[in-house]
């Protein structure tokens, strides 16, 4: 079965939220977590334990995300629970999209849960930068599946590999390869979780370029599924610092670990190879606990720092987390390290093209078990006060994050 979208044709999603016939509790709207008081979440394009399907061609299918803002708040909008998906998939396999064009999202656009084979190729995605929850590709509990050469711009994550609540018979996410594609958000660009009841595995992003995002390559662990063998090579990024409203903080790498509810899992296994990045913030590797990271290798990884947006510095993003500060007060490391086991920084190299006072040390390693750096180049962005390399362990009774930043803090009136 084909839905085949000719070139000049629109499939236009309705303003009426009682058009949308296809409806199903999801938990992208609360925390990750199904909640039967949520109003269900509304579908464009929909299908279930479909075998051999396909969405073609040059057409647009538009997802009429503009009827579904309650309130532009300058660099978000507020947004009723009840939206629709643009496309959702269940349970489906031999999936292949390609060559279409999907606009304004109202939620998650393209949502895969529970499919297996699945190729999408070549398709675009543009929604409004500043669309909270509308994400460019979601895949959830699928298997086997290639992304390749595609061009996404969203509000919310560009590519995010979950296992939700609400699918728990169809298994973990694994085998999956993302390449040649170009990615844009005002979250992540591309990050495993932070959704994940159940495993993550064998996951491959290669020659992938990321501009003008809020978070780059990140894996955000909050749940209790256990994540290993991830593999990000040969890509390019670009990230900048944004409004609170966003998860998120510049970070070209972002690997965290820490409960959002009450459990989480471990993350096993994973690298970084030949990752050129200029960024408002370094590199962020932190567990909440020891234990829960361990075996990650960054080799042949360049980090140049720079400031050029007018929203503040100086700061870490833990969100969402149910322990401690959101965002915290942290002078800026080119690489930071936190509570991580069997770490190895090869070949890698931080340069600073701006010198304020928040930025710090080249690496900053606290708590860290089985650190190895071989052939780092670069210092500190203050040479006489402070060493390129610095590592400590916390004291006893020591706060792990002292400097909580609130909410409230002061913001730029302008974008940046």
């Amino acid at each position: 079965m084909e839905l085949h979208v000719e070139r000049g044709a629109v499939l236009a999603g309705s303003d009426d939220p009682g058009d949308y016939t296809a409806r199903l509790e999801v938990g992208a709207r609360s925390a990750g977590r199904v909640d039967a008081e949520n109003d269900s979440a509304l579908m464009l394009i929909t299908a279930r334990d479909c075998t051999d399907i396909a969405i073609t061609g040059a057409g647009i299918i538009d997802g009429a995300g503009r009827f579904f803002i309650s309130e532009d708040l300058g660099h978000i909008y507020r947004c009723p629970n009840q939206r629709p998906f643009t496309v959702f998939l269940i349970g489906c396999r031999s999936v292949t999209m390609r060559d279409i064009r999907l606009l304004d999202a109202a939620l998650w656009c393209v949502r895969l849960s529970g499919c297996q084979d699945v190729l999408i190729h070549g398709i675009r995605i543009d929604t409004d930068l500043k669309y909270p929850n509308a994400d460019g590709i979601d895949l959830d509990r699928c298997r086997r599946v290639r992304i390749s050469d595609c061009e996404i711009s969203s509000g919310d994550d560009a590519i995010s590999l979950k296992t939700t609540e609400e699918f728990d018979g169809y298994g973990p996410t694994e085998d999956v390869v993302i390449t040649g594609c170009t990615l844009q958000s005002t979250s992540s660009a591309v990050v495993v979780g932070v959704d994940a009841v159940e495993d993550i595995r064998n996951v491959v992003v290669s020659n992938c370029v990321i501009r003008s995002s809020h978070r780059g390559l990140a894996i955000n662990l909050g749940q209790q599924g256990n994540f290993s063998n991830i593999l990000f090579t040969d890509c390019i990024v670009e990230t900048r610092h944004f409004a609170r409203g966003w998860w998120g903080h510049a970070e070209p790498i972002y690997v965290k670990v820490g409960a959002w509810h009450d459990v989480v899992g471990r993350l096993r296994n994973v690298r970084f190879r030949n990752i050129l990045a200029r960024s408002e913030n370094g590199v962020y590797i932190a567990a909440d606990a020891p234990g829960l990271i361990e075996g990650v290798i960054l080799d042949g990884v360049r980090i140049e720092l720079d400031r050029w947006s007018s929203w503040p510095g100086g700061e870490y993003d833990r969100r969402p987390t149910s322990t401690g500060p959101e965002v915290y007060a942290h002078l800026t490391a080119g690489m930071h390290l936190d509570t991580v086991t069997d770490i190895t920084v090869r070949n890698c190299e931080v340069v600073w093209a701006a010198r304020p006072d928040e930025f710090g040390h080249a690496v900053e390693a606290i708590d860290v078990e089985g650190l190895v750096i071989e052939g780092l180049r670069g210092e500190s962005a203050h040479p006489d006060a402070l060493e390129a390399v610095f590592v400590r362990n916390r004291s006893q009774g020591e706060d792990r994050y002292p400097v909580e930043v609130p909410a409230s803090a002061p913001r730029p009136t302008s974008q940046g």
